[in-house]
């Protein structure tokens, strides 16, 4: 098992991260908690992995990790711990023990699980509490990509401490983009980015059962679908000082022309059977905004009406 003197950790003298001979604890190994590990031990820091499942560290183990039969035993073997589980609750499970905060007190937590901006926010009190550094972060691409120049990463807390880990970043690979010392502003970007994915994907999987159901395959779609999805990155980034100003303008596409095409989608679809509810929420959202005047400016007007309390 690695071990790591406690002369060495945080909150002592010395920073064995910028020296290059630190220690990581990666707690959590799942798919993507496997690929953190395994850049971290490709590059050369000596890692230690626990999971709650046994067995899954196997293959770290032999390509030279460290093991060990607790969390407090993992965590007091490394300066920095990185903590990637399901969500929130799994990470409260793991680390919110007595011997664990013990363990902890004066090193390191990088927190890269999902979960929401109130749970990051909560996650860095009981850190603060407890003596424990702690930094929160964000995923936004695959495991294949970590430990690549493709990876991407999003991270909140004490800039100070972001700086310092700059060796960990390194050594997973991609861009990583501190957003400031709020803890749960990386959380906010993961979970709006992911709105974006999962609505995206949900309105594609709805496309290919309308094409299917119109005799179109997916593999006949996929390439005017492309062409789509290529119109959508400009207009994100044309229409974003528009939505911060509240102007939202319609020129060349108003909601009365936008709420025309969702009706015939939803008629379609519904012509085959097929559930249009994701079309009637849009279909409503823009004739609710309509409704209160706004037939005239852009789809993005949407946003202002939805969000107001």
């Amino acid at each position: 098992m690695s071990t790591y003197s406690t002369a060495s950790s945080p909150g002592h003298s010395g920073h064995p991260l910028a020296e290059g001979t630190g220690t990581v604890t990666v707690l959590g190994l799942g798919p993507m908690g496997r690929a953190l590990a395994g850049a971290l031990l490709e590059a050369g820091l000596r890692t230690t992995v626990w999971n709650r499942t046994p067995g899954r560290d196997r293959e770290l183990l032999d390509r030279g990790a460290g093991g060990a039969a607790s969390v407090a035993e993992a965590v007091a073997a490394s300066e920095v711990t990185i903590v990637c589980v399901v969500n929130y609750d799994a990470v409260d499970a793991v680390l919110r023990q007595d011997e664990v905060a013990t363990a902890l007190k004066g090193r390191t937590v990088v927190n890269l699980t999902a979960d929401t901006p109130a749970r990051a926010r909560d996650t860095a009190a009981w850190a603060a509490a407890h003596g424990v550094r702690y930094l929160d972060g964000a995923i936004m691409t695959p495991t294949t990509t970590i430990g690549t120049p493709d990876a991407v990463f999003l991270h909140s807390g004490p800039a100070g401490l972001y700086e310092e880990l700059a060796p960990v970043r390194a050594a997973l690979g991609g861009s990583h983009t501190h957003l400031g010392e709020d803890p749960g502003r990386a959380a906010a970007y993961d979970i709006a980015l992911l709105d974006i994915f999962w609505s995206a994907m949900a309105g594609y999987a709805h496309a290919l059962a309308v094409a299917r159901a119109e005799g179109v395959s997916a593999t006949e779609l996929a390439a005017f679908a492309q062409g789509i999805g290529a119109i959508l990155p400009p207009l994100f980034a044309e229409t974003a000082a528009d939505a911060d100003a509240g102007t939202y303008t319609g020129e060349g596409n108003p909601l009365t022309s936008a709420v025309s095409s969702m009706a015939h989608i939803v008629h379609v679809s519904e012509e085959h059977g097929i559930d249009a509810g994701v079309m009637r929420a849009a279909e409503g959202m823009a004739r609710r905004t309509i409704g209160l005047g706004h037939g005239e400016d852009g789809f993005l007007r949407i946003a202002e009406v939805i969000g107001r309390r």
